[in-house]
């Protein structure tokens, strides 16, 4: 029965991640990159100074900018960063992660663009907090109710194997490598609990716990990632060259890993990269329309910041390991091939204190995941159900984190990946169709910077 079941999911998974949704997801990237003159290169300076700037007096909103970005990147850049990209590369090879650089600077452009639109079109609910995100600019900007509610019933259903199931069992399998014959019944009790906390403080409480954990780990896990790739310095230019050749070659066969062809490296890093950022699926700007901000334009720009950690930075930093390590094909004592958590820990053991690295900073990334997601979800059943389903949605949710520490992983992530899949396409439908609103906001926020700028020149020279 779960053979079968885990057939149909595999079909169902190549079949919603075909040549369709990947053209839809790299067309709409390049799409609003050529449209907005390459926003997310020409003010990718200026964004990142936002994220530190100081909050104006006129902002509107829940939570600061910065607690903002770390919701979202809470979102984003746990296990799809470091067991989604081992999983990715065990499947389409190195070349997958060339796709994930070209989807991710595109997704700049598109992860602006939906954030700028949560922030334009977001409102205050019953409890006088803000609720945004693609259902609200669907219904609102599009008029069509009826594809906002098919979001908002994706955005649920995702929270839960997405942000909640796929986590979870990460984090099960994490615990297991750091104690062999830990039970991973217990961990999904204990995760439950600690979840169960901080997420019936609303978005405040899991801003403010995204604001401590989501720096703390990044920078722990770059530098243990950085002290690899320099203990094997000389093996990088060579890692480069497999990941540029086989991206459009394919990667020929190396130990268990049985090689991969062209497309299976675009599907994969595709799919992983959108997994690690979260660009063209919408969900994350349910937390920019939370941000306080002054100006749509402002938010975007500083959500936008987040595809290039996850994603070019930190996913880069596994992908390297994996590679310089060359653990890529290695097999377990019963002939299988290592894959997801495994795999990564395997190359970041080779580091003395490695494993802990690892475990620990995929441990802490996954369960920051976990309340990101809950948050996400609960907007969309409110929205769907009322201010009055919250408590529900919360308490549901943090109850099926239990069983989702013993699932098998590889039906976790295709039904992650089959989600997210099907969550994209009305939100890149919206985004094209809404270009034009994307274009008016971004002409007046670019004439405010010029104006910020002009004045900052005048000061500076009186």
């Amino acid at each position: 029965m779960i053979e079968q079941f885990g057939l149909f999911v595999s079909q169902m998974y190549h079949w919603v991640w075909g040549i369709p949704l990947l053209l839809l997801l790299l067309g709409t990237g390049a799409y609003l990159t050529i449209l907005l003159k390459g926003v997310q290169f020409r003010y990718l300076g200026y964004a990142i100074k936002q994220v530190f700037a100081k909050q104006r007096g006129n902002s509107e909103g829940d939570i600061s900018h910065f607690d903002a970005l770390m919701t979202s990147l809470a979102g984003a850049i746990g296990t799809g960063t470091i067991v989604g990209v081992a999983t990715g590369i065990t499947v389409g090879g190195l070349g997958s992660l060339f796709w994930m650089w070209v989807m991710a600077l595109l997704g700049m452009a598109t992860k602006y663009s939906e954030s700028l639109l949560a922030v334009k079109y977001r409102e205050l609910d019953a409890r006088g907090e803000m609720i945004g995100g693609p259902m609200q600019y669907i219904e609102r900007g599009m008029g069509w109710k009826w594809m906002a509610a098919l979001f908002a019933i994706l955005g649920a259903f995702a929270a839960i194997g997405v942000g909640n199931l796929a986590q979870v069992n990460s984090i099960a399998a994490a615990v297991t490598e750091i104690h062999d014959g830990a039970d991973p019944w217990i961990t999904g009790v204990v995760v439950a609990v600690i979840t169960g906390l901080v997420i019936m403080g609303g978005v405040k409480s899991i801003g403010h716990v995204a604001g401590v954990l989501v720096p703390i780990m990044a920078i722990f896990y770059i530098c243990g990632g950085m002290a690899i790739i320099v203990l094997h310095i000389d093996k990088v230019p060579e890692a480069f060259g497999i990941i540029f050749k086989s991206a459009f070659t394919g990667q020929a066969a190396v130990g268990g890993f049985v090689g991969s062809t062209i497309m299976m490296a675009i599907q994969t890093g595709v799919a992983r990269s959108i997994f690690s950022n979260e660009s063209g699926l919408g969900i994350s700007t349910i937390a920019a329309a939370a941000a306080k901000t002054d100006s749509p334009g402002r938010q975007a720009m500083i959500t936008m910041t987040g595809a290039l950690l996850s994603t070019v930075i930190v996913c880069t930093i596994t992908g390297l390991v994996l590679a310089v390590t060359g653990v890529l094909g290695s097999t377990d004592e019963t002939g299988e091939l290592v894959t997801g958590v495994a795999l990564a820990t395997k190359a970041f053991d080779t580091l003395p204190g490695g494993l802990y690295v690892v475990a620990i900073g995929l441990i802490l990334f996954a369960f920051s995941t976990v309340i990101a997601w809950a948050y996400y979800g609960e907007k969309c059943c409110e929205y769907l159900l009322g201010v009055r389903s919250v408590p529900v949605y919360r308490m549901l949710y943090t109850l099926l984190v239990i069983p989702g520490s013993a699932l098998h992983i590889k039906i976790v992530w295709d039904l992650a990946d089959i989600l997210n899949g099907l969550m994209a396409i009305p939100n890149l439908i919206a985004l094209i169709a809404l270009s034009g609103v994307i274009i008016a906001e971004t002409k007046t926020f670019l004439h405010t910077i010029a104006l910020e700028r002009e004045q900052k020149k005048t000061s500076s020279m009186t």
